[in-house]
């Protein structure tokens, strides 16, 4: 096994110390709220180094699995959104509240659920290379699911300019660099070796992230600590039924069970990380929006560990192909 098949057996493990490590050092250390600012760079790398794993042959590949990416994109954009209008009825009244939880559920997961699902036996090369269309797919719906689940609320709260820089810093920012990084490791020596050494990156740069984000966001999360108690159990029902919802819809679609599994992981994992920096621009965001969206990374990355497990053993060793 070689580092990087390590780093990604044991990702949990390193991603829970990241996030006890970031506490401890907060709370010992004076000012850890400048790291803010460390948040979208941190980000934009991690996003890089996930893209950079997509090679462009199966990029197209996910486009030509049709029946893929179909399910992948009604199971995480009309299949979770009725399932979040379900559960809504059982949150606060309080519209940031309410945001914080539709910020973080109604955005598929698009980093660490590739690790995640290849340990789970599921296609995750095919998820891998849809998860461009999936990071473009929610910034460009989640306003209008907001707008849909809050109304003028969303319009008083979430403002256009986060989305805009989103797009352009998470999004065609990281895959331009990534593809100029393939095209050099297809024609240089020098390229290849560092293609290999950047492909190490995924686990310890999404730990990077979880680091300054619990770092900076842990001085005001003490305020807040009342707001993620009353969200964590909703955020709890939400992962024992969403990896169900999407395996049963794969099925009804005959994928096979590989690719079932992948659609599985991914209704079940959301992109808490990525979604942060909107919620921050939020006006009076801060303490209560980043507690939620943390305590669903908590919440998912316990999920994550009977995922792997469970997840793995559905549909036993059907290969049949899918469309």
């Amino acid at each position: 096994m070689n580092l990087g098949e390590r780093l990604e057996q044991h990702q949990v493990i390193i991603y829970f110390t990241s996030v006890i490590t970031a506490a401890a050092f907060a709370s010992l250390v004076p000012g850890t709220r400048v790291l803010e600012a460390a948040i979208n760079p941190a980000l934009a790398l991690m996003l890089f180094v996930t893209f950079l794993q997509v090679p462009l042959a199966d990029l197209g590949s996910g486009f030509t699995r049709i029946r893929f990416m179909g399910v992948l994109l009604l199971s995480n954009f009309v299949l979770v959104p009725l399932w979040v209008a379900f559960l809504t009825p059982f949150l606060p009244p309080e519209p940031v509240l309410q945001l914080g939880v539709l910020f973080v559920l109604l955005t598929p997961c698009i980093d660490y659920v590739v690790t995640f699902s290849r340990i789970g036996r599921a296609d995750a090369r095919l998820l891998l290379a849809c998860t461009p269309v999936l990071l473009i797919a929610q910034m460009l719906l989640l306003p209008v699911y907001l707008d849909m689940f809050l109304g003028d609320a969303a319009a008083d709260l979430v403002q256009p300019e986060p989305f805009v820089t989103a797009l352009l810093s998470l999004i065609a920012l990281p895959l331009t660099l990534a593809a100029l990084f393939q095209a050099w490791a297809s024609r240089s020596m020098a390229g290849a070796r560092t293609f290999a050494q950047l492909s190490l990156l995924p686990v310890p740069a999404t730990a990077l992230v979880l680091f300054i984000v619990v770092a900076a966001m842990v001085p005001q999360i003490g305020l807040a600590v009342d707001a993620a108690l009353r969200v964590a159990p909703l955020y709890v029902v939400f992962a024992i039924v969403a990896p169900w919802l999407g395996w049963t819809l794969a099925g009804l679609f005959r994928l096979d069970a590989p690719a079932r599994r992948a659609v599985a992981f991914s209704t079940a994992t959301r992109n808490s990380l990525v979604v942060l920096p909107l919620a921050l621009a939020v006006p009076g965001a801060m303490p209560v929006l980043p507690a939620i969206i943390v305590t669903q990374t908590l919440v998912e990355l316990v999920a994550s560990l009977i995922y792997m497990r469970v997840i793995a053993q559905l549909g036993g060793s059907r290969n049949q192909r899918s469309a």
